[in-house]
């Protein structure tokens, strides 16, 4: 049974990236403690060696601390970038012209660098505007001959080796997956991930194809989709039908959008995700300062908060747990936000059954389950649960009522640890019966102290307990 941590208040679920600061076993355990919930392991950056030592530390610890933790592969996608430079960079003047040669093989200098997405050429055009290391230089296109790209500079600093390419508006054909993206999804099939991220999807064919490639593989990776381009927001609600979840991947869409538009596109992001009852993730500079700070700043925390209350499922820290500083501290900081930003969540629990019709018998008890919850204040919602279906359900409805989510089966439990306000409890080995699972499940909670004997408990469960899809029964009991 899983011994609860001080963290179990906190609802929104908290991702932290693998990293040189990160990888020690002993950090890892103090972030699980921290609070992480789930971790990524980025495939644009270290060997295959690094991530199955990452991958096998974290299931080691996770199963010593009796926790649930996910692991989430992110995909490099097709990042477009400048190649090297001679002097690993140059420092680039306003009005100065470079030129982007898709077809050059030698390293760079300030008049002339490769690029290594050869159709460069072809996606860009004369007045195009193009934005380098996360929008910090701006080239704009003043022709296009050949093969070459010939750029002024309207936006000046230094640009070093491999930075990223954005156009202002989208439009480049870079496909979703690369040669690279195919050899990853293999290795996340078989080290059983229980996510993977697909980065620049620009709609649902994308996401099919990846489901298509995994599939191959005997891979069962819940897919999640970084909405990073414009071609995605135009798709938006296809892809987030088509996806497990989603992705406010901040970073590039801030440059191809504008950063000011980032802030509405957030929100119509997570609420469609709501909408189609998936998950969703905000990504990207949550806690930037504290790479190099011990604190963060205002504006960060109200960034965290403002996340949770728009409703998102799991907040996301980049290099702030991969090479920050201060990566227990990054976690602790955001653990503490999010716990305080719930208090003020609304819980109007009716505004969320309006005009709702049920598609499925154990979403119909999981909605069933919330509105009594909520309507007799009850302690707890707890789910018996085979494949963690009726806890997602009950995770999509905010009643500010616990959700204890028990189950035998590991994958489904470490599934579970993404859910906002579910707390997966993996109990190993099969039990003989129905009976035998919720009295193990009351006496182990009361135990933990998450419930008192006597409370109000929303009981979820099925004739069988180890038939997936089984979910049938609610009972109220007092426990």
């Amino acid at each position: 049974m899983y011994t609860p941590l001080p963290n179990m208040v906190k609802k929104t679920k908290i991702i932290a990236t693998m990293g040189p600061a990160s990888s020690d076993p002993k950090v890892i355990e103090e972030l699980i403690n921290s609070g992480v919930d789930l971790f990524r392991i980025n495939f644009s950056h270290g060997k295959k060696e690094s991530h199955q030592e990452n991958i096998a530390n974290i299931r080691k610890i996770a199963d010593e601390l009796n926790k649930p933790v996910a692991i989430l592969g992110d995909l490099q996608g097709p990042k477009i970038r400048v190649a090297k430079f001679a002097d690993g960079k140059v420092t680039l003047k306003l009005n100065q012209k470079l030129i982007l040669d898709c077809s050059y093989t030698e390293l760079g200098n300030d008049q002339i660098v490769g690029v290594d997405y050869a159709d460069l050429a072809k996606d860009v055009f004369k007045d195009d505007t193009l934005l380098l290391d996360d929008g910090k230089i701006a080239f704009k296109v003043e022709k296009v001959v050949g093969e070459q790209v010939h750029c002024i500079v309207i936006q000046a600093g230094v640009l070093s080796n491999n930075k990223g390419i954005n156009k202002l508006g989208g439009g480049l054909t870079a496909p979703a997956l690369t040669t690279k993206d195919f050899a990853d999804i293999q290795f996340a099939a078989e080290a059983k991930l229980d996510y993977l991220a697909v980065s620049f999807v620009r709609d649902a064919t994308d996401l099919i194809l990846t489901r298509t490639l995994l599939a191959t593989h005997s891979g069962n990776c819940a897919i999640i989709a970084k909405i990073e381009r414009v071609e995605a927001i135009t798709n938006l609600d296809n892809i987030v039908k088509e996806s497990d979840g989603i992705m406010v991947a901040r970073g590039d869409l801030a440059v191809e959008v504008g950063d000011a538009q980032v802030p509405a596109l957030q929100k119509r992001m997570i609420k469609s995700a709501q909408k189609y009852h998936k998950l969703s993730i905000v990504a990207t500079q949550m806690l930037e300062s504290m790479i190099t700070s011990p604190v963060a700043t205002r504006a960060e925390i109200s960034d965290i908060a403002n996340a949770v209350l728009d409703g998102t499922d799991a907040v996301m820290l980049s290099a702030e747990t991969a090479s920050g500083a201060y990566p227990v501290n990054a976690v602790s900081t955001m653990a503490r936000t999010c716990i305080e930003a719930e208090k003020n969540r609304d819980t109007n629990i009716e505004l969320n059954f309006s005009g709702q019709k049920f598609e499925y018998i154990d979403q119909a008890i999981a909605m069933s389950a919330l509105f009594s919850s909520y309507h007799l204040q009850a302690r707890a919602i707890v789910s018996l649960t085979t494949s963690g279906v009726t806890a997602l359900w009950l995770s999509r409805v905010n009643s500010g009522i616990p959700v204890y989510a028990i189950t035998d089966s590991k994958k489904a439990a470490q599934l579970m640890a993404l859910y906002r306000d579910v707390h997966p409890i993996y109990v190993s080995g099969k039990t003989k019966s129905l009976e035998e699972m919720i009295d193990y499940a009351r006496d182990n909670l009361i135990k933990s102290g998450l419930i008192k004997t006597g409370d109000t408990v929303l009981l979820t469960t099925g004739n069988h307990i180890h038939q997936v899809g089984g979910t049938n029964t609610m009972k109220i009991v007092k426990w």
